[in-house]
C-alpha cells in the first residue's frame, strides 16, 4: 500500500457524487484508497471509478478506535489511514474527525474539498455544490455555510 496515501469514508463519496463533482478527488489527490466497508455502504448509491482502490485491512481495528462506536465504514477508513499513514483522511461526521485527528491523521471534509477544488481552479464557485449537497439532505449548519463562503472567498 502507498505511504501517505488519501483514505476516504463513505459520506464524502455520496456527496460528491449525487452533486456531479466525485471526479474532483482524483484531480486533487491522484489515486483515492477506501477500505471494504466503505465500498459496501456506497454500493448502492456509487460506482467506483478505477482511481477509487479497496484496500483491506492488515491488523484488525484496534480496540481505541471500536471504542468510538463510530459506524464500520469510518472506523475501517480511520484505521486504514492510521496503518497506511494516510497524509490524509476525507472523513464529515464529526466524532469520526476527532477521532482521526486525535490519532495524527489530517482531515478534511466534503466542504473542505469544495473549497480547495476551488482554490486550485477546478471549479468556478462552491456556493452552487453547497446549494446542490443542500437538496440531497446534507446538513450544513448555516454558521459552517457562512465560513466556507468566506473561504472560498465567496462572502454571503
Amino acid at each position: 500500500m502507498p505511504v501517505n496515501s488519501v483514505v476516504c469514508n463513505s459520506s464524502p463519496l455520496i456527496g460528491l457524487e449525487q452533486i456531479g463533482q466525485l471526479s474532483l478527488l482524483k484531480a486533487l489527490f491522484g489515486t483515492i484508497i477506501v477500505p471494504p466497508a466503505v465500498v459496501q455502504e456506497v454500493a448502492s448509491s456509487v460506482t467506483l471509478p478505477e482511481w477509487i482502490e479497496q484496500r483491506t485491512l492488515v491488523q484488525s481495528i484496534g480496540p481505541f478506535i471500536m471504542k468510538a462506536s463510530l459506524g464500520q465504514g469510518e472506523s475501517e477508513a480511520i484505521s486504514l489511514s492510521v496503518e497506511s499513514n494516510a497524509r490524509l483522511i476525507i472523513l464529515d461526521d464529526r466524532p469520526a474527525r476527532r477521532l482521526a485527528q486525535s490519532l495524527s491523521v489530517p482531515v478534511i471534509g466534503t466542504l473542505g474539498i469544495l473549497v480547495f477544488a476551488k482554490k486550485k481552479n477546478l471549479i468556478p464557485a462552491v456556493k452552487p455544490c453547497l446549494e446542490a449537497l443542500s437538496r440531497f439532505d446534507f446538513r450544513i449548519a448555516p454558521i459552517l455555510y457562512e465560513q466556507i463562503l468566506k473561504d472560498a472567498d465567496e462572502s454571503p
